[in-house]
């Protein structure tokens, strides 16, 4: 059978730069990359500041996706590959909050929707992975109103905002420029509004969009080509733009601190993927450079204070993944019975046909007889098929997969469906037209 598997790339094997290696191209580039390969039925991909990860539907799944990995670049020591079962927890777990970096956080759940949506936009899902990511989102919710894990600091912009507080021991006073208005950056702006700061500097590419977060937030906009100028009395900047190349060069805070108060740190703080500041400028003298590596460290404190919240998130998922297999044992049943009245609905099209060729050989017949013919042979066809429709039906509420295999296997169902799997959607949806309805009808 078909079913899900799907490899990832994410902050608990690899490291931020190992991240940036492994990502190459545009989102539509790869999607359809993917969805170009002959084994591909199906695919979705996530990618966020702490993971890449690519689900597919395919009959070849392990190939296909080694086959990938070796394309992007990516060291196999760095993915975890998984099968059905694992795919659809990890996938539940992802928008639970329980596999983010900051276990809890909001922001996954709202990249997942976004990044789902493109797929489905772009025509790459089909059923079995609409089901998987409408299940996801549904859980991802339901956790976040039946638990408190969610609660207090989850994000990744709070988190970067409660590492300056440690290293800097306090905010308070403090000067903060944020570059980048995006939505990392809007969180790192409104976990800074909360502290005693003395005043929060917004830098952004769309100079509009940096005015109106500062308007709301009480803070100042800057232009993205002033920046260098505001550093020189930053003592934070949290920079988590989507930019391809460094925001900040080691030579940009070089010149900016020239003058600076020699016993005044400045702290740098990179959320971006990739990065958005050099590395090279932490050797500066009184300049300390964190990126996402850094906020580990915040992740195992809030694991710690979230471990019972945790504990309830699991059993959720638990529960929805026993109804999610329930929901594809279904699908599978509806699937067989749908191959099943296809195959049975082409003979029945085809001997009416010949009986219909037969009687004109001996005498002209008109529309009455031939509809007759046809009520017929449609009449016997969902007579013989409807006891075979509820055993089916019956054999996949109780689990009985090994009798749904030996049904597709004797009547050779499973090669009928790999050869309309592979058509395009509407393709698919064409010839699975009569058999739908003929199943609605019982």
């Amino acid at each position: 059978m078909t079913e899900i598997s799907s490899m990832v790339i994410s902050h608990k094997k690899a490291k931020v730069e190992e991240m940036e290696s492994a990502w190459h191209g545009d989102l539509d580039g790869l999607l359809h990359n993917l969805y170009n390969h002959e084994y591909v039925y199906e695919c979705v991909v996530l990618k966020t500041c702490n993971r890449v990860e690519i689900y597919v539907v395919s009959p070849k799944s392990s190939s296909v996706l080694f086959s990938f990995a070796k394309e992007m670049g990516a060291s196999t020591h760095i993915i975890d590959f998984y099968g059905h079962d694992e795919s659809l927890e990890h996938l539940l777990r992802l928008s639970g909050g329980l596999e983010s970096m900051i276990v809890g956080e909001d922001q996954i759940l709202g990249q997942i929707k976004e990044l789902y949506a493109h797929s489905k936009k772009a025509g790459t899902t089909g059923k079995i992975l609409d089901t998987a990511f409408d299940k996801a989102i549904q859980v991802g919710k339901r956790i976040r109103n039946e638990t408190r894990i969610n609660k207090g600091s989850v994000s990744i912009g709070s988190a970067a905002v409660d590492l300056a507080e440690d290293i800097l021991e306090g905010l308070t006073g403090k000067s903060v420029l944020v570059i980048g208005a995006g939505e990392i950056g809007v969180l790192v702006a409104k976990a800074l509004a909360e502290k005693d700061i003395e005043a929060i500097y917004i830098a952004n590419r769309t100079f509009q969009k940096a005015e109106e977060i500062a308007y709301e937030l009480g803070g100042y906009a800057v232009r993205l080509d002033d920046i260098q100028a505001h550093l020189k009395d930053a003592d934070v900047v949290i920079s988590g733009t989507g930019a391809p190349h460094y925001i900040l060069t080691r030579e940009i805070v070089e010149k900016s601190i020239q003058g600076r108060d020699k016993s005044r740190k400045l702290l740098l703080i990179d959320i971006a993927n990739p990065r958005d500041i050099e590395e090279s400028a932490a050797e500066l003298e009184n300049v300390e450079l964190c990126n996402i590596d850094n906020l580990r460290v915040i992740s195992e404190k809030t694991l710690k204070m979230r471990k019972e919240e945790a504990k309830k998130a699991e059993a959720i998922i638990q529960e929805e993944i026993r109804l999610l297999n329930l929901q594809y044992k279904r699908q599978k049943a509806d699937r067989i019975i749908s191959d099943l009245y296809r195959q049975v609905y082409n003979v029945r099209i085809r001997e009416r046909e010949k009986a219909v060729n037969r009687l004109c050989s001996y005498h002209t017949i008109g529309d009455i007889e031939t509809e007759v013919l046809d009520d017929l042979t449609h009449s016997i066809v969902n007579k013989i098929l409807a006891e075979p429709t509820k055993v089916l039906r019956q054999a996949a509420e109780l689990g009985n997969e090994e009798f749904l295999d030996v049904v597709s296997r004797i009547f050779c169902l499973e090669k009928d469906r790999t050869r309309v799997e592979k058509m395009k959607p509407e393709c698919g949806s064409q010839l699975n037209q009569v058999s739908e309805k003929a199943i609605h009808k019982e």
